[in-house]
């Protein structure tokens, strides 16, 4: 029997407001260490890609969330210094009211467009905030 090397999959979540505004999280921890990034994580095994993406939100933003549209899969086997990691990205709605750093979120901020040019973002998470927003454009 051949053996597969298996990629890691993970959920990424774009929590947006009526004025497309999202969140996005400062990273606690390496890789991209302080660098800004959408709340997401690993998929944990015997659980749906959208049950963690309801739970990383959670975790990470102290949000309850309702996912709202399913964006893409982000699959570049370097998009990931830890391997290769397939990402699976959702719009979602929430109370943003009630936003606060949790888990591996060092901190935790609502960033307009405009604002992407002055931060420093996490992975591959810049090419897909620009989706999100034109998904999240689309819904209104």
């Amino acid at each position: 029997m051949v053996k597969y090397k298996i990629p890691s999959i993970t959920t990424d979540i774009f929590i947006f407001d009526e004025n497309l505004n999202f969140i996005l999280i400062k990273r606690k921890n390496d890789p991209y260490k302080d660098y800004w990034a959408l709340p997401g994580g690993f998929v944990e095994y015997g659980e749906s890609v959208e049950t963690a993406a309801v739970r990383e939100a959670k975790e990470e933003t102290s949000i309850d969330v309702e996912l709202k549209d399913l964006v893409n899969v982000y699959s570049e086997p370097d998009r990931d210094p830890r391997g290769h990691t397939i990402t699976i990205a959702y719009t979602a709605k929430g109370n943003m009211n009630n936003m606060k750093a949790d888990s591996d979120a060092k901190e935790i901020g609502v960033f307009s467009q405009e604002k992407l040019k002055e931060i420093k973002i996490a992975f591959d998470h810049e090419k897909i905030i620009k989706e999100c927003l034109n998904r999240a454009k689309s819904s209104f």
